[in-house]
């Protein structure tokens, strides 16, 4: 046999060297645990570890500990924190003990697979003491009374194993993280007996969890259980004693579900048998609870019921309610069963002092609903057509979503109904001529369409004043929404004159004009490199003046000339070429006034060729595509996409855009906002907006940390104290005193517009109102070669500075005369009443 070569030899020392210092690592935690603990567990030693494999309760596995079990000793003292260097130990059990302080760190034990630590004495948790345990199956820890409070330890988000969770009495508080998506194995969870508060977490729906215990929460846990209709794996759920509200969902998914104790809970609607598994359901508790209807009946499968203390309208299960009650109770529903109408709606008899309900002289019949001014969420059920003596109906001023149901316009009696100031969609109903129908202010999204179907009737009352129709609301909305459109451009450009003096500087480049001539050269230039001579500008009436489009550019914005006409003609065979013939692969949108598609010239430059439809053009139609052209060529900023030019191509308007590859403004405001949209939204989009000019920020930058990345909280903060406003500018800005006042101006509006409270926000006459004199008090700060896009600002007031604006372009009649500042300024509201004369700390929580 040969003998071992030198390198095997070194081999076999360095294997052996290393397997003696992880068997003396495991030593020494072993000897410091085994001095933690009052008494020394039997067979274990206080003074050496040298066999500490061969203690009671102790396995190893290659000479490291795997496993220690030291269940119901009645053990003392402490768990030493050197339990962490075990780093092969797969099973922790010293339940049933006296154990008391800390309950160390278990963190990044790779091997680590249960942990069993209940009915012990211990007072606190290291923070983190379970994260990164990769291999953690059984987190075992219930009745640990003494723990100082904390709360669900979030990362075991990282323990994707898990089967079961055991954390019941043990002083838990707070708000479950929404981790449990992460747990595709969890089976068992039991949380109850702790201050565990908010909402049920919507990730439970993504777990396989078969037993459910979260009862007897000293606060308790709010919100619906709408949750558990997700969770189909549910053999039993334990929610008692918590403070839920809202209905049963259906549970009829879950058919292994045996056990469901909902009772103390401040649980509201109908219980209806046929959405609870009926095949598997034994035990069911609903006492203390604020149900209505019909009390139920079970078939006899179930074993256990009880349902005592509700708002039953019948004593006797089975027993039906009176057509009146079930029908407001279906009403009821669509608002999601509100607990103020469930402590109010009881009995059998709608009429025996409901309230918000009123019946005719004779006792009988509802004549009046009134449900206005109560923040109801939900929809209009369709269900309060069948209240056949109903005369006046009140929703107004609540949170309303969805259709107004058809089935109203033919209630024979109703003579009134009131909608206004929720966010209802559709079509507007045509109500006969002796109904007063009141749908606005508010439903800004309510028969958006034209026709028939989405017009009052001819005698519809659409505002709240008695007569005959007003015509206000009747027929299309498009002049309304054209109007909006213009009035959005023209305010653009008087926000330019604002945005130039905050945030226009060289780094940004200027654009230049050039001559004719000058261009001319370019375009030919370019129409010869790409083989099309001269065809195109006599395919569009001579023009030569569109392949400025296709000149090349360096991607920097000095290099971009703008015509002395303002705007660029473009083919439409060009567009076509570009556009892949419109093809539906291009299509990037579709808009009010037609189909947005994505191109590509010759030389790179990616567009967007907006191509309004026929059927939305006409002379309101042209106007705007006349004032977006006027516009658009004149805006020239780095956060607004440039118009490239346009096309006239028989009824058919097309426009040129950049391409804006991160999307539009909208989809990157709508972070922040409801995304209903409402003229307080828009508000609120317009805020974000000054903010970011202001910063320099974006809206939400995900490369910043938590606490800056949302723009608008983090600008809150720093409203707190005004003298940290220099420090958050741009640092591109001027900061001298006199500009320093105009922008403390700008934040308080940004601030203002910003409110949490929708009402606290201003309307847009009194953005305009605060900006509008910093326009007409700024002058350059120095003499530059720019020419403020054509037109000399540094004499002119803003409205002469429009009016020039126009004359140069040829534009003022594109506004039928009907357009100038001063009508303008003149229709702008005042600011509304309420509303802070300062941006203080209040408004900044």
């Amino acid at each position: 046999m040969e003998a071992p070569t030198p390198h095997l030899l070194l081999f076999l020392l360095l294997a052996v060297s290393f397997l003696s210092a992880s068997v003396a690592d495991d030593g020494a935690a072993m000897l410091a645990l085994a001095k933690s603990f009052r008494p020394t567990p039997s067979g274990w030693s206080t003074t050496s570890s040298t066999d500490c494999c061969k203690w009671s309760g102790v396995r190893c596995t290659s000479g490291r500990v795997v496993s220690i079990n030291l269940e119901g000793l009645s053990l003392s003292g402490g768990l030493a924190p050197e339990i962490s260097t075990l780093s092969e130990l797969k099973s922790i059990a010293v339940q049933r003990n006296k154990l008391s302080g800390k309950i160390p760190s278990f963190a990044k034990l790779p091997s680590l697979q249960e942990i069993y630590m209940d009915e012990n004495l211990f007072d606190g948790v290291e923070t983190g003491a379970f994260a990164g345990l990769v291999s953690l199956q059984i987190l075992s820890m219930s009745d640990n009374p003494e723990i100082s409070a904390w709360s669900f330890p979030s990362e075991l988000a990282d323990s994707t194993s898990l089967t079961t969770i055991y954390l019941d009495n043990t002083t838990i508080s707070g708000v479950l993280p929404d981790i449990f998506g992460s747990f595709a194995s969890l089976q068992n969870l039991r949380l109850s007996y702790n201050n565990i508060t908010g909402p049920l977490p919507p990730s439970l729906a993504k777990s396989s969890i078969q037993n459910l215990w979260i009862n007897n929460q000293e606060s308790g846990l709010s919100g619906t259980i709408e949750v558990l209709s997700g969770m189909t794996s549910l053999s039993q759920a334990w929610l008692q004693k918590n403070q839920f509200a809202g209905p049963i969902p259906d549970l009829s998914k879950s058919e292994n579900l045996f056990d469901l104790q909902l009772r103390d809970n401040q649980l509201t609607g109908i219980v209806s048998p046929s959405l609870l598994p009926l095949g598997s359901l034994k035990n069911i508790s609903l006492d203390n609870n604020k149900f209505q209807g019909p009390r139920p009946s079970f078939p006899s499968e179930v074993e256990k019921v009880t349902a005592e203390h509700n708002n039953f309208c019948t004593t006797k299960a089975g027993d039906p309610c009176s057509p009146q009650v079930m029908t407001l109770l279906a009403v009821a529903g669509g608002l999601g069963y509100p607990s103020m109408l469930a402590d109010s709606w009881q009995g059998n008899d709608a009429c025996g002092g409901w309230a918000y309900v009123t019946c005719d002289s004779g006792g009988k019949n509802v004549v009046t609903l009134n449900l206005g001014k109560h923040g109801f969420a939900g929809f209009i059920s369709p269900e309060i057509a069948k209240l056949t003596s109903l005369k006046s109906i009140y929703l107004n001023d609540n949170n309303l979503t969805g259709v107004i149901p058809k089935e109203l316009t033919s209630m024979a009696n109703l003579q009134l109904i009131d909608v206004s100031n929720n966010n209802l969609t559709g079509d507007i109903p045509s109500f006969p001529p002796s109904v007063k129908f009141t749908h606005s202010p508010g439903n800004v999204l309510l028969g958006t369409k034209a026709g028939d179907s989405s017009t009052p009737g001819a005698g519809s009352k659409t505002n709240s004043s008695p007569g005959g129709s007003s015509g206000k609301n009747g027929g299309s909305k498009a002049p309304v929404i054209i109007g909006v459109i213009v009035a959005v451009l023209v305010f653009l450009a008087i926000l330019v004159f604002v945005v130039y003096k905050f945030v226009m500087k060289k780094k940004y480049g200027k654009f230049r004009r050039t001559d004719p001539e000058k261009a001319g050269k370019i375009m030919v230039s370019d129409a010869a490199s790409n083989g099309n001579g001269g065809g195109y500008a006599n395919g569009h009436g001579g023009n030569n003046n569109f392949n400025a489009l296709n000149s090349p550019s360096s991607g920097d914005n000095s290099d971009r000339f703008l015509l002395e006409s303002g705007s660029v003609t473009i083919p439409m065979e060009v567009l076509r070429q570009v556009t892949n013939n419109f093809s539906e692969d291009n299509i990037l949108g579709r808009g009010g006034f037609g189909v947005v598609y994505a191109g590509e010239l010759h030389d790179g430059t990616k567009t967007a060729v907006k191509r309004m439809e026929c059927s939305a053009m006409g002379n309101k139609g042209m106007s705007e595509f006349q004032a977006e052209i006027a516009v658009l060529t004149k805006v020239r900023h780095r956060h607004l996409v440039a118009l490239l030019g346009y096309c006239v191509n028989g009824n058919e308007r097309l426009l040129v855009y950049e391409y804006m590859p991160q999307g539009n403004l909208g989809q990157h405001l709508f972070e922040y906002a409801t995304g209903r949209v409402t003229t307080k939204v828009d508000v609120y989009a317009f805020g974000v907006v000054l903010m970011e000019m202001i910063t320099g920020r974006k809206a939400l930058d995900d490369s910043l940390p938590d606490e800056r990345s949302h723009l608008v909280t983090w600008f809150r903060r720093i409203l707190i104290n005004k003298e940290n406003i220099p420090k958050a500018l741009d640092q591109t800005l001027e900061s001298d005193e006199e500009s320093l006042e105009s922008i403390h101006r700008v934040v308080e509006l940004a601030g203002h517009c910003t409110a949490r409270d929708p009402q606290q926000r201003p309307d847009m006459g009194h953005a305009v109102n605060v900006l509008g004199p910093l326009v007409e008090k700024w002058k350059p700060s120095c003499q530059e070669e720019e020419e403020s896009f054509g037109i000399d600002v540094n004499n002119m007031s803003l409205p002469q500075a429009l009016q020039r604006w126009q004359q140069n372009e040829g534009t003022s009649s594109m506004f039928h005369g009907d357009f100038s500042y001063s009508q303008t300024q003149s229709s702008i509201p005042p600011k509304p009443s309420g509303f802070p004369n300062t941006f203080d700390s209040n408004d900044g929580r």
